[in-house]
C-alpha cells in the first residue's frame, strides 16, 4: 500500500540529527515518496541537496511561506526562479512552487505593524503567483484566516487552477466547492482524524477520493493515535487508514493507490 506524503518539513530533523531514522520509519510505513516543502531561503538548497542524494524518494518545492515574509521579501523571491532555470548537471528542479500564500493567524498584535506585514504578504504572494504562472508549475498554497483573499488573488493572477493545491485544507464544504469549481485541490493532514474536525471531513468527502491527496505537514498536526507527539512522514499512514475506513468506506490499499496516483499526476512525479 504505497503512499506519498505530499507536504512535509524536514529541516528540523536534519538539524537534530534524526533524519535517517525518520526516513527509515517512513519506508517501513510504506511511503514511496515525500515532498519536502520550502519555506524560505534557509531550506531551499538543503532540500535540493536531499532530493539529489535521495533521488526519486525525496522531492522538493521552493517558496516563501507568508510567515517568512519580511521587508526583504523581494530579495528572497528573486532567487526562486533560478531553481528551475539555473539547474546544474545532476541537480533536480523543484516539483512545485510553494508554499506561498497569506496568514492572518500569526500577524503581530499591534494593528499598524500587522497591516504592514500583511501588505508585505500580499505583495510577496502576488509575485510568487506571477513566477508560478511563468513557470507553469504546480503551486502549493498556505491559507490561514485568509481563504477568500487567497482565492481572489489566484483568480486575478491567471495561474492555472488545475495546478493549485491548498495544503492542510482546514475549511469546510463551501470553501471546497469554491476550489473544486475552479479545478483546484485541497490536500489533507492529520486534522482529518481529530474529533472536532467534522467540517474538514465533510470537505474531503465533497472533493472525493478521485482527487484526494494526503500530507503530514510534519513536524506539525500529528494524527491520532500519536497526537501530542511530533509528527513525521510515517504517520501519513494513520491519516490514510482513517480516511479509508471512516470517510470513504474503502479498503486502505484502494485509498493508498488512488492518493498516490493523484499526487504523482499533480506534481509530475514519475513512478
Amino acid at each position: 500500500m504505497p503512499l506519498i506524503d505530499t507536504h512535509t518539513h524536514l529541516e528540523s530533523f536534519v538539524r537534530d540529527g534524526t533524519l535517517p531514522d525518520i526516513l527509515a520509519r517512513a519506508r517501513t510505513a510504506g511511503l514511496e515518496a515525500l515532498i519536502a516543502i520550502g519555506t524560505s531561503p534557509d531550506d531551499w538548497s538543503l532540500y535540493r541537496d536531499l532530493a539529489h542524494e535521495q533521488r526519486g524518494w525525496i522531492h522538493y518545492s521552493v517558496g516563501l511561506h507568508p510567515c517568512s515574509v519580511d521587508a526583504d521579501w523581494e530579495k528572497a523571491l528573486a532567487q526562486v526562479e533560478g531553481f528551475w532555470v539555473g539547474v546544474k548537471p545532476g541537480q533536480l528542479p523543484p516539483v512545485a512552487l510553494g508554499e506561498i500564500g497569506l496568514d492572518r493567524f500569526h500577524l503581530p498584535k499591534e494593528p499598524a505593524e500587522a497591516d504592514t506585514v500583511f501588505a508585505w504578504q500580499r505583495a510577496a504572494f502576488a509575485e510568487g503567483l506571477a513566477i508560478a504562472k511563468r513557470l507553469g508549475c504546480p503551486v502549493v498554497i498556505h491559507s490561514r484566516g485568509a481563504f477568500r483573499e487567497c482565492v481572489e488573488m489566484i483568480d486575478a493572477s491567471g495561474v492555472d487552477w488545475t495546478k493549485v493545491v491548498f495544503h492542510c485544507f482546514a475549511e469546510g464544504e463551501a470553501e471546497m466547492a469554491e476550489l473544486s469549481r475552479r479545478g483546484g485541490y485541497g490536500s489533507f493532514t492529520g486534522i482529518l482524524t481529530y474529533k472536532s474536525a467534522e467540517n474538514v471531513r465533510a470537505a474531503a468527502r465533497l472533493q472525493g477520493l478521485s482527487r484526494l491527496m494526503l500530507e503530514t505537514d510534519a513536524p506539525y498536526l500529528t494524527p491520532q493515535p500519536h497526537r501530542g507527539k511530533p509528527n513525521e512522514p510515517a504517520y501519513v499512514r494513520h491519516t490514510a487508514d482513517y480516511a479509508a475506513a471512516e470517510i470513504f468506506g474503502v479498503a486502505s490499499d484502494e485509498l493508498a493507490k488512488m492518493t498516490t496516483a493523484n499526487a504523482r499526476r499533480f506534481f509530475g512525479i514519475s513512478g
